[in-house]
């Protein structure tokens, strides 16, 4: 067991809509991620997804309505909503959400699709 930084963390992703893992637990995972623009539509059919701002704001967009998140307030997607995230500067935020979710859902996206099992 060994402590960890998010700041330290953090400082090591350079780039955007790319989750890399910092922690696992009972068949979840602690993903850090830096947004910035918007990332694609898509829906999990089978997780639900939380996003806790760590630095910055976002939204999280749905069809009929928006979200906006700040420093240090949270949001849990229930699976099966389809929706969206938009940063309109550089936002750090931790999702967390089980293992071996992918980042665009039910859709694939040469640009947005990250691997999983990335860790820092």
């Amino acid at each position: 067991m060994a402590k960890t930084s998010l700041t330290e963390k953090f400082a090591l992703i350079n780039e955007h809509w790319r989750p890399k893992v910092v922690a696992s637990l009972n068949g979840q995972e602690v993903k850090l991620v830096k947004f910035c623009g918007e990332f694609p539509w898509h829906v999990h059919a089978n997780e639900d997804e939380m996003f806790l701002v760590w630095r910055g704001a976002m939204v999280v967009e749905f069809r009929d309505h928006s979200v906006e998140l700040k420093t240090g307030e949270f949001l849990v997607v229930p699976r099966g909503v389809e929706h969206r995230t938009v940063a309109n500067r550089e936002a750090e935020v931790l999702i967390f959400e089980p293992q071996e979710t992918r980042n665009t859902g039910n859709i694939i996206d040469d640009n947005f699709t990250a691997p999983n099992n990335v860790c820092i």
